[in-house]
C-alpha cells in the first residue's frame, strides 16, 4: 500500500506542472479569448436589442401614424358626406322654390285670364242685353207695323 500511495505522490508530483500549466492556459484564455468574446456578445445583444426596441417603437408610431390616418380618413368622408347631404338640402330647397314659384305664376295667369273670361262673360252679356232688348224692339217694331199695313 505504501508503494501504491509513493506512486501516486509520485504520479502527483510529475502532474503539477501540468497542473499549473492548465491553471495558467485557464487564465491566459480567460483574459484573451473569453472576456473579449463576452464583451463582444455583450455588445451585439445591446446592439440586437437596442435594434428590437427602435423596431417596436417604429412599429408603434406606424401603428399609431395609421390610426391617426384612419381617423382623419373617417373624418374627411364625414365630412364629405355632410356636404354632399347639405348640397342635396340646398338643391332639394331651390327646386321647391322654384315649384312654388311656378305655381304662383301660374295661379296668376288663372286668376288673370279668370277676370279676363269673367271681364268677357260680362261684356257679352251686356252686348247680349243690348242686342236683345234692340231685337225685342225690331220685333215689336216690325210686328206694329205689320198691324197698320193690314
Amino acid at each position: 500500500m505504501e508503494a501504491l500511495i509513493q506512486a501516486l505522490s509520485g504520479l502527483l508530483l510529475k502532474a503539477v506542472p501540468t497542473i499549473i500549466l492548465l491553471i495558467f492556459v485557464h487564465f491566459y484564455l480567460k483574459i484573451v479569448l473569453f472576456r473579449p468574446l463576452q464583451e463582444i456578445r455583450r455588445k451585439r445583444r445591446e446592439a440586437t436589442e437596442g435594434t428590437l426596441q427602435a423596431a417596436q417603437k417604429n412599429r408603434e408610431l406606424a401603428a399609431e401614424k395609421a390610426a391617426m390616418y384612419d381617423l382623419a380618413l373617417k373624418e374627411a368622408r364625414a365630412e364629405m358626406y355632410r356636404e354632399q347631404e347639405e348640397a342635396h338640402r340646398q338643391w332639394l330647397e331651390q327646386q321647391t322654390s322654384r315649384i312654388e314659384e311656378a305655381r304662383q305664376h301660374a295661379r296668376a295667369i288663372v286668376k288673370d285670364a279668370a277676370q279676363k273670361l269673367d271681364a268677357e262673360v260680362a261684356e257679352a252679356r251686356r252686348d247680349l242685353a243690348s242686342r236683345s232688348q234692340m231685337l225685342a224692339l225690331q220685333i215689336v217694331e216690325t210686328l206694329t207695323s205689320g198691324k197698320r199695313a193690314a
